[in-house]
């Protein structure tokens, strides 16, 4: 009986931390940023985004934008509140290993061009089913600043 109870204790205490080494995720944490309205979520983002990075450097971060999000990756853009340009925001987080992406969808319904946006502007197929995969898929967490 006492060697039946050590069997027991020791397999409840091999599947204890096989349940806690699975639920602890290996490697970078990853973000994506969900960027749907660049007046209301742009530059705030980006200062998100730095800030993040500033206090763990090993984040991978995705940033997706669709609808009025993608405002904010077009060439000459800046925030309307603050004057600010966005591209010296956007290359130097691009230089951090941040991805940046713009849902063509969306450039479809607003009848714009690739061309019309920054080089550090990378396009998906839908940004709402890119974010839904990184979450799903990939395992992203989620922030909508």
């Amino acid at each position: 009986m006492k060697k039946l109870l050590s069997i027991i204790t020791v397999v409840a205490i091999a599947f204890g931390f096989c349940s806690t080494a699975s639920a602890q995720p290996a490697g970078n944490t990853k973000v994506v940023y969900h960027i749907d309205d660049a007046e209301t979520q742009g530059l705030k983002g980006l200062r998100n985004i730095r800030n993040h990075l500033d206090t763990s450097p090993d984040t991978i971060i995705i940033v997706v934008t669709h609808a009025n999000g993608v405002d904010m990756l077009m060439e000459g853009a800046k925030d309307k509140k603050n004057n600010v340009e966005y591209a010296p925001l956007v290359g130097a987080l691009k230089s951090r290993g941040v991805k940046f992406e713009v849902c063509e969808i969306t450039l479809k319904n607003r009848n714009l061009k690739k061309d019309q946006f920054t080089l550090d502007a990378d396009f998906t197929p839908s940004g709402v089913v890119r974010v839904a995969d990184l979450q799903y898929k990939d395992g992203f967490a989620y922030i909508k600043p």
